[in-house]
């Protein structure tokens, strides 16, 4: 007895077409996504920064000065893309004296791809501002 089973599958040009018609829609659709992307990676900036922030009130009530030394505030920056990390901001204190400073988020990656790397900073008002816009 010679039976044949028909099974039922995609053949190669189907599943090509289907890959190439949701390629058009992710170039259609991606550069509507990117300041999406870049406003959420942004966050990570700023929740560091409320961090620092934290910290240096609490060194003010302490020592009743802030601080330039990042290391005084307990605070280890996450590892950056660049070492294998997951980080796209590095943070500096630019300046601190007894009653102000300044932290800055500088980002180490260009979100959407213009040249322009984003750049928050923080003082003793708490409220993180956006300086540079990528």
């Amino acid at each position: 007895m010679n039976l044949k089973l028909k099974v039922k599958a995609f053949n190669l040009q189907e599943v090509l077409i289907v890959l190439l018609i949701i390629g058009v829609f992710m170039l259609i659709a991606l550069p509507n996504l990117m300041p999406l992307v870049a406003k959420a990676k942004s966050i990570e900036a700023q929740i560091q920064l409320k961090y620092i922030f934290n910290n240096q009130t609490s060194h003010r009530y302490l020592y009743s000065k802030y601080t330039t030394d990042l290391y005084e505030l307990d605070f280890e920056a996450p590892k950056t893309v660049q070492s294998g990390g997951t980080a796209n901001y590095v943070y500096d204190i630019l300046s601190a004296d007894n009653t102000n400073f300044v932290a800055r988020a500088t980002a180490i990656t260009d979100f959407d791809g213009d040249g322009i790397f984003n750049v928050w900073e923080i003082n003793q008002d708490g409220a993180p501002k956006q300086i540079i816009k990528d």
